[in-house]
């Protein structure tokens, strides 16, 4: 029975101190309703948001992120943001999972 309940209440710490990837996506910030804690939605979020989420995204990255948004429309694709200026496929590599449209 004890080593029941230390199996149990192992578990149960287990659970609780590694969160799913499911629940911090409902997590929102009080940034913007386009941020969660891991994803960014690149269609609507604004400048500061997008810096604050995107690995090696600066403000000035963000901002030519915004520009060409609002010159070629919403993004289809994730790899389109490789025609942004200043965005690698280095940079896409390493945020891919964060990027929603």
């Amino acid at each position: 029975m004890k080593n029941l309940l230390t199996s149990l209440l192992l578990s149960l710490i287990v659970v609780i101190s590694f969160p799913t990837e499911a629940k911090s996506e409902n997590v929102k910030m009080k940034q913007s309703s386009n941020v969660s804690i891991n994803k960014i939605n690149l269609n609507k979020a604004n400048a500061k948001d997008i810096a604050s989420v995107l690995k090696g995204v600066g403000l000035v990255k963000a901002q030519a992120i915004i520009t060409y948004r609002k010159k070629h429309g919403d993004f289809k694709a994730i790899e389109e943001l490789a025609s942004v200026k200043g965005i690698g496929v280095a940079t896409i590599a390493k945020n891919h999972n964060k990027i929603i449209l």
